[in-house]
């Protein structure tokens, strides 16, 4: 398993890991129609305008991208970052790839000059992170509009 930048031409391969993993994991938290209006949205083009400003990780095995995440500016803050984009394909979950992508993000420059790292989390992906030491956003335990959990992280 090597976990690199991702480059221009990885944008197709991650576009299908996002796509993928939407429709095979997050579609049992969420309504199938609500997954599908997502999945338009996960273009190469959309992948390559996030990676255009944040530092965007791909995870590789035997040449094959199954994983990825990103960190960036949380709202051009210098102070505080977001993480986004965090998938692993889902013959791949459960053998700590999501970790090592997070723990690769959480070594990150955007990281470490942040004294506090946002995470929007799925209902799937909610008890991961709180795995990992994100809490609810002010206490609120509640779906956002977005339908995503607001996670945050304090860096010491």
């Amino acid at each position: 398993m090597v976990i690199r930048r991702m480059k221009e031409q990885d944008a197709r391969a991650v576009s299908d890991l996002i796509v993928t993993t939407i429709r095979i994991s997050n579609v049992g938290d969420y309504p199938a129609e609500l997954m599908e209006e997502l999945v338009k949205t996960q273009t190469p083009g959309h992948v390559l305008q996030r990676a255009s400003w944040t530092h965007f990780y791909v995870v590789e095995e035997e040449g094959r991208i199954i994983g990825c995440g990103a960190i960036g500016p949380y709202w051009g803050k210098e102070d505080e970052s977001s993480l986004f984009s965090i998938f692993v394909h889902p013959d791949w979950q459960g053998k700590g790839i999501g970790r090592a992508v997070v723990e690769t993000l959480e070594r990150d420059e955007f990281a470490l000059r942040a004294r506090r790292i946002e995470i929007p989390a799925s209902i799937t992906g909610l008890p991961f992170y709180r795995k990992l030491g994100y809490d609810f956003k002010d206490g609120n335990a509640e779906l956002d509009e977005e339908q995503l959990y607001r996670l945050e992280k304090f860096r010491i």
